[in-house]
C-alpha cells in the first residue's frame, strides 16, 4: 500500500525504537523522541512496539493513502482531520481509498499506520539518523511528493480494520485512556537521578537546578534540548574524561547552560554530568516546544525502577486488552 506525502510538514522522519547495540561503534541509539507515544499509536493499528512510524515536529504534515489504512495519532496537543472532517489522537482511525490525512497541530506526533511503515532495515532497525545519513527514507526528513510503503498488518490490524468497515465507522469507540497517556503539559516537572558530577556544582547551582525553571531554547533538537534559566557552575574546574552518556543525561558545558540529551544524542560525552531523567518522564520533556519551561525534581534509582515497571505493566494491559477486544469481534461476526 501506497502513501503520498502531499506536504511534508515542518519536519518529519521514519522512527522506530532505535537502534540498540552499535553504541560501541559510536553509532547513535535514536529512535522515537517520544518512545511511550510511538508505543501506543503502534499498539492501537495492532503493530509491534518497535514497528516504523512517521515522527512529525509541529504538525503540517499531509497523506494522502492509495487504499485503505488504518491508521493512529499520538502526542501532545494532536489536532488533524481526514477529508477535512476533524478526527481525534489516540483512537484507530480506518481511511478509505484516496483519503487524506491533515496533521494541523502536535509537538511530536506519531503517525503509525497498520504494518508499520516499510523501509530497508539498518543495522537492524528502520529509524532516521540524520547526521549518519541513513535508515528512514534515504537517511532524510520526508520532501513533498515522497511516496512511502506500509507493511503487512498484523491479525490483530487487519481484525480492528475489519471491525471499522464492518460498522461502517471512521474513528473507533474505543482508545487509548488518559491514565495510559503520559501527563503532557508545557511546564512539566521532571525526576531526575543525580549524576557522577553532581555534587561538584556549587550549592547555589544544585538550589536552581532543583529549583528554578528552565526555558526551552530554540536550538533544541533531537540531540539535545539546550536550556535556558540560571547559570550553574562548579565548585571547582577539572578535567572530565569522555564517558557514556544516555537519553536524559544533563551535561553542563563551560557557558553554564545545561543541555539535555535526547534521542539523537551522542554515544560519548567529555562534560560534567549532573544527572539522568528517568525514562519514564522523558516523553514529557520531549514533548516540549521551545519556550515551553521544565523544573527538576529529585528521585531514586528504585523509585525509578518501580515507575517504570509500572509503567511497562500499563502498557502490557492495554495490549491485552486489544487482542481481547479482537477476538471479541471475531467471535460476533462468526
Amino acid at each position: 500500500m501506497s502513501i503520498a506525502v502531499r506536504h511534508p510538514g515542518l519536519f518529519t522522519t521514519v522512527q522506530d525504537l532505535g537502534r540498540a547495540g552499535w553504541q560501541h561503534l559510536g553509532v547513535p541509539v535514536g529512535g522515537a523522541m517520544d518512545p511511550v507515544a510511538h508505543r501506543i499509536a503502534n499498539l492501537l493499528v495492532g503493530n509491534a512496539d518497535d514497528a516504523a512510524a512517521l515522527e512529525c515536529t509541529l504538525g503540517g504534515i499531509a497523506l494522502q493513502f492509495e487504499a485503505p489504512a488504518l491508521v493512529a495519532l499520538a502526542g501532545r496537543d494532536v489536532t488533524a482531520s481526514v477529508d477535512g472532517h476533524a478526527v481525534p489522537a489516540w483512537h484507530p482511525v480506518m481511511l478509505r481509498r484516496g483519503a487524506l490525512l491533515a496533521l494541523h497541530t502536535g509537538c511530536r506526533t506519531t503517525i503509525a499506520v497498520a504494518g508499520g511503515i516499510d523501509v530497508p532495515e539498518v543495522l537492524g532497525a528502520r529509524g532516521t539518523s540524520l547526521r549518519a545519513g541513513f535508515g528512514g527514507l534515504d537517511g532524510r526528513a520526508l520532501r513533498r511528493d515522497d511516496r512511502l510503503r506500509a507493511g503487512i498488518p498484523s491479525p490483530l490490524g487487519t481484525a480492528l480494520a475489519a471491525h471499522l468497515e464492518g460498522g461502517n465507522r471512521m474513528v473507533a469507540t474505543f482508545s487509548a485512556g488518559r491514565s495510559l497517556r503520559p501527563a503532557y503539559g508545557p511546564a512539566p516537572v521532571v525526576r531526575m537521578i543525580p549524576g557522577p558530577e553532581f555534587e561538584l556544582l556549587t550549592f547555589p547551582s544544585r538550589t536552581a537546578l532543583l529549583g528554578d525553571s528552565f526555558g526551552i531554547a530554540p536550538d533544541s533538537d533531537r540531540m539535545g534540548f539546550r536550556l535556558a534559566g540560571p547559570s550553574l557552575a562548579l565548585s571547582t574546574m577539572r578535567e572530565m574524561l569522555s564517558s557514556g552518556v544516555t537519553a536524559g543525561t544533563i551535561q553542563l558545558p563551560p557557558g553554564g547552560a545545561p543541555i539535555v540529551l535526547m534521542a539523537d544524542r551522542q554515544t560519548t560525552g567529555g562534560y560534567a554530568r549532573l544527572g539522568d531523567v528517568i525514562t519514564v518522564d522523558l516523553p514529557l520533556l520531549a514533548q516540549l516546544r521551545p519556550g515551553d519551561a521544565v523544573r527538576f525534581a529529585h528521585t531514586t534509582l528504585d523509585a525509578a525502577h518501580t515507575l517504570y515497571r509500572q509503567r511497562e505493566h500499563d502498557l502490557a494491559g492495554a495490549r491485552r486488552g486489544m487482542q481481547l477486544r479482537a477476538a471479541a469481534e471475531f467471535n460476533d461476526a462468526g
